[in-house]
């Protein structure tokens, strides 16, 4: 595998990552795995800058992992945080990044975990704020408290996914430009974060 200069996983486009992610989450929620796909490669290769066949690949495996944990009842978490060890994995080997792809796909599985029981148990945001912080700050090598706005930005997305699909997972539905909105200006904080942080 080739080895890439690791400042290029540390270098996306906000708006593009956030698009993507918008549309993920629409194919998501409205079980269409194919578009979910789509929107997953197209959010490998804005946010890791993977060459093409480990984008595919990488994209493959997060819609793996987020079949395996959708289910509302038994779905299989172990089996989405073995997809996202291997995601991590491809993103470690390429950048020459060090961090441990174990815990990174555990806090990954884990966000996924704590927004579920905010979204249909009433679970506090503040505990997917900290979730979300975690895994950043573990990915990126900073503090959680330099990536608390991104991860609170991304938390205010959620909320307004959660109720988009409350309302009927309308795909054409005015609210999806607020949760792009939202999720832009998460990643263009992570992005300012990463940078004022040396690994």
């Amino acid at each position: 595998m080739s080895r890439e200069d690791p400042s290029r996983a540390r270098a996306f486009d906000p708006r593009a990552v956030g698009r993507r992610e918008t549309g993920a989450w629409v194919a998501y929620y409205r079980r269409q795995w194919g578009r979910f796909l789509l929107y997953a490669i197209g959010m490998v290769r804005a946010g890791f800058a993977l060459p093409w066949p480990h984008t595919v690949y990488g994209a493959w495996l997060v819609l793996r992992a987020n079949q395996l944990w959708a289910p509302q009842t038994d779905n299989d978490p172990d089996g989405a945080r073995r997809c996202m060890r291997r995601f991590y994995r491809l993103v470690t080997r390429h950048h020459h990044q060090s961090f441990d792809v174990t815990e990174a796909a555990r806090l990954e599985v884990e966000w996924w975990r704590v927004h579920r029981e905010a979204q249909h148990h009433d679970g506090a945001e503040a505990d997917l704020v900290d979730a979300l912080a975690a895994l950043y700050a573990h990915v990126y090598g900073v503090t959680p408290d330099a990536v608390r706005l991104a991860a609170r930005e991304r938390a205010t997305a959620m909320a307004i996914s959660d109720k988009w699909v409350a309302d009927g997972r309308d795909p054409d539905s005015p609210v999806l430009a607020d949760e792009r909105a939202a999720l832009v200006r998460s990643f263009a904080a992570l992005l300012a974060a990463v940078h004022t942080t040396e690994r």
